[in-house]
């Protein structure tokens, strides 16, 4: 997988990488709301035995949270103590691995390639990966990113082998047998990303689209039923336990986190989510009125123009808003009412609701300064106006911007040269299909597209072959 030459570029690439990350921690160390949550189940599980939270001075378990990052945080706990920089070391080195994983990604994606152009490429993903601010940024903040971009990575390197993509190459009972554990590793490596994010099946699913696409002619359907069967065999085999427990801790068959990490009995404002869906779409609207939801009150001044189609439905939302703040909370006939409001918004303008608002959301999550948990402002317009303002906050945004813009626009010009490459079409399945997914949720938040980064650039990486080859390749 690794090639001679790379292990020279190694060692430096680790370093400087360990140093960027050392920098975030030293210097922009980060906890979100979620860091506590995640802290809670760690703790009651490691020194009580039970995966939950206190509700009126007694632990109940809970479902709310899937147990992957939790268990991360306890065995850092269980060997390093409980301050939360041992948790950012052990995710700064988690991270560098995860490096070392897109060098190789980089590497099965460049195999027909000569020797030469396959260090080339494995050399430019290490550096590339392991020199990138925005996912070593994460390694500053207890979340889930840094584990949930280490174990999608390593189902992408696995499933990118050559017995996990060929499956019209099988020609023995060993090449057979190969391929069956292959995939069976790489479900079982999906299960346990799952365990961390929710969404990373969605992986799987771009694995069987691709496979099923390539492969769709009669003559073959009978081995595509072999990987099929495997992975989700291998997808289901870390689940089963969490799922049993659920059934006997908190009485349900719970296989996934719960969407909106919910516990039981608990009222959801799916109405208002439904209204929100039909006009949100920048990040910073979460903070001024999804997340503000059941306690804090939302101030009509905070709501964009485009949010009300007419004088008339602004006044209708002015009113909806004034009853939620004089009242505890979102009670069911209030987002009952939202939930029409969505209904009318999506019955008049089809399109913008299930097209431009979602293509907005996606363009909002991935091209972006990335900031969010850097202390700056990421404004930028008026240009002329946000720089007098403040200088550096303005220099360290556009530059954070056009850092994110080259880097995806590497992978795209990379996807388009090499598109007959089945990786390069596995990889694009992968995040085309997540960042449809992502479009859905209540609130688009940038930090989701992250553990797509380093397949991303494994595949930027691919602009590093010699012009002779990547026209043969494309």
């Amino acid at each position: 997988m690794l090639s001679k030459s790379l292990y020279k570029h190694l060692l430096p690439a680790l370093l400087a990488g360990l140093a960027l990350r050392l920098f975030f921690i030293w210097r922009f160390p980060f906890y979100s709301g979620d860091t506590a949550y995640y802290e809670e189940l760690a703790r009651n599980w490691l020194y009580h035995g039970v995966y939950g939270f206190y509700s009126h001075g007694q632990l109940l378990p809970s479902d709310a949270r899937a147990p992957g990052y939790p268990a991360f945080l306890a065995a850092v706990c269980f060997l390093a103590g409980t301050g939360r920089q041992a948790v950012m070391l052990a995710q700064a080195l988690l991270d560098l691995a995860t490096c070392v994983l897109a060098a190789g990604i980089a590497s099965r994606l460049a195999a027909d390639a000569p020797e030469a152009t396959r260090n080339r490429v494995a050399i430019a993903a290490l550096w590339l990966t392991a020199l990138c601010p925005f996912t070593a940024n994460y390694a500053a903040v207890p979340l889930a990113e840094v584990l949930a971009t280490f174990l999608t990575t390593l189902a992408l390197l696995i499933f990118l082998s050559p017995s996990g993509m060929g499956v019209d190459r099988i020609s023995s009972n060993r090449d057979l047998l190969r391929a069956v554990r292959t995939w069976l590793v790489g479900g079982v490596v999906v299960g346990l990303g799952t365990l961390v994010r929710p969404e990373t099946p969605l992986l799987l699913a771009a694995v069987l689209i691709v496979l099923w696409l390539r492969l769709r002619d009669r003559e073959y359907w009978s081995k595509l039923a072999l990987p099929t069967v495997w992975v989700i065999a291998g997808f289901l085999l870390p689940l089963s336990p969490w799922a049993a427990r659920n059934a006997l801790s908190v009485g349900r068959v719970q296989f996934l986190a719960p969407r909106y990490a919910e516990t039981y009995g608990d009222v959801l404002p799916t109405g208002f989510y439904a209204w929100t869906q039909t006009w949100m779409f920048r990040f910073r609207d979460a903070y001024l009125f999804t997340w503000r939801l059941p306690t804090q009150p939302i101030e009509i001044q905070s709501l964009p123009p485009y949010a009300a189609d007419s004088p008339e439905e602004f006044s209708r939302v002015a009113s909806l808003l004034d009853r939620y703040n004089r009242t505890p909370g979102m009670t069911r006939s209030l987002d009952l009412e939202f939930a029409e409001l969505a209904r009318e918004r999506t019955q008049r303008h089809p399109i913008r609701s299930y097209v431009w608002i979602p293509i907005e959301r996606a363009a909002a999550m991935w091209f972006t300064p990335r900031i969010t948990l850097l202390p700056y402002s990421g404004r930028l317009w008026p240009l002329a106006k946000s720089y007098r303002s403040n200088p550096a906050d303005f220099e360290v945004t556009l530059g954070l911007t056009l850092l994110n813009i080259l880097c995806v626009a590497m992978a795209l010009a990379a996807a388009w040269f090499f598109r007959a490459n089945p990786g390069v079409l596995l990889i694009a399945a992968f995040v085309l299909i997540r960042t449809a997914f992502l479009t859905q949720l209540q609130t688009c938040e940038p930090r989701y597209v992250l553990v797509c980064f380093p397949a991303l650039l494994a595949l930027a990486a691919q602009l590093f072959r010699d012009q002779q080859v990547s026209g043969k390749d494309a």
